[in-house]
């Protein structure tokens, strides 16, 4: 039975997203992204399941310092579709609403409901917990933004549902293990991360991509963070599409290794089908 860890309560997006990978498992639920990926390093679960970005929020914050530090690697991903309720207590209405309690991140997202409502705002640490503070407080007018499932967790009422402002709110997340478990190389679409450290020098970054360019291999994602006080060069993450085994791939990691003085593989899985869909 794989246990996964996951930043959040039972009935949070991560949770979802755990259940949808690994309906047999067991789940194990963390206070913090840090915490999640340190379960799997000492042993406490086979697998993280973690947030990296929302179509509609971006970078989910964190997360890209964490990944390298963890030494742990990606072998899968997965893309949710973001589904909020406006939930209360049991026989609430939604003219009773004074507040509404979720994630700072559900409540930028739900942002038309919001204002229609002219409702104030407080921030919780998850969405799910949010719910279950609503749950706990017993008065109707306090409600939560929070994931479908977390209203027949905590026995709440929906007051409105689908009140996302994208329908088409998405989140991708990682699967990170322990072992490396790199996809073979069997010409299906595969995705590669990579973490990589550009030498300091003139252009550096510039030349360091430029074998992506010449051998047509797509980024599709790149990202930059700052290491120590900002006087060393710049880290980097990239996505690209292709395996290190593709002709096209190696010839440009090759390239890229020449003008680095760090090259991480982080991970190389199976593409997930939302992205043929997109």
């Amino acid at each position: 039975m794989t246990t996964a860890a996951y930043q959040g309560e039972p009935g949070s997006n991560s949770a979802t997203a755990a259940r949808a990978l690994f309906p047999d498992g067991r789940e194990l639920p963390c206070t913090s992204f840090e915490q999640a990926l340190d379960a799997v390093t000492l042993g406490a679960a086979d697998v993280a399941v973690i947030p990296v970005d929302n179509s509609a929020a971006g970078r989910v914050a964190d997360v890209h310092h964490l990944l390298p530090e963890s030494g742990l690697f990606i072998v899968a991903e997965y893309f949710l579709a973001i589904r909020f309720d406006l939930m209360g207590v049991p026989g609430a209405t939604l003219d009773q609403v004074e507040c509404v309690r979720s994630h700072v991140h559900a409540l930028g997202q739900c942002r038309k409901i919001l204002r229609e409502g002219g409702w104030r705002t407080l921030v919780s640490d998850d969405t799910a917990g949010a719910a279950r503070e609503v749950a706990e407080l017993g008065d109707p007018r306090h409600a939560a933004l929070a994931p479908p499932a977390a209203a027949e967790l905590y026995g709440l009422d929906v007051l409105r549902a689908e009140v996302e402002d994208d329908p088409d709110n998405t989140t991708r997340f990682v699967v990170l293990s322990r072992d490396a478990a790199f996809a073979p190389h069997t010409g299906e679409p595969t995705m590669t991360s990579l973490f990589f450290c550009v030498r300091n020098i003139p252009s550096a970054l510039y030349k360091a991509l430029g074998g992506f360019a010449s051998s047509g291999v797509n980024l599709t994602k790149i990202e930059s963070y700052q290491m120590g006080a900002g006087l060393n060069p710049s880290r980097f993450y990239v996505e690209i599409e292709g395996h290190p085994d593709d002709e096209r791939v190696a010839l440009a990691l090759h390239e890229l290794r020449f003008f680095s003085s760090e090259v991480r593989i982080l991970g190389v899985y199976p593409a997930h089908p939302h992205r043929t869909k997109s």
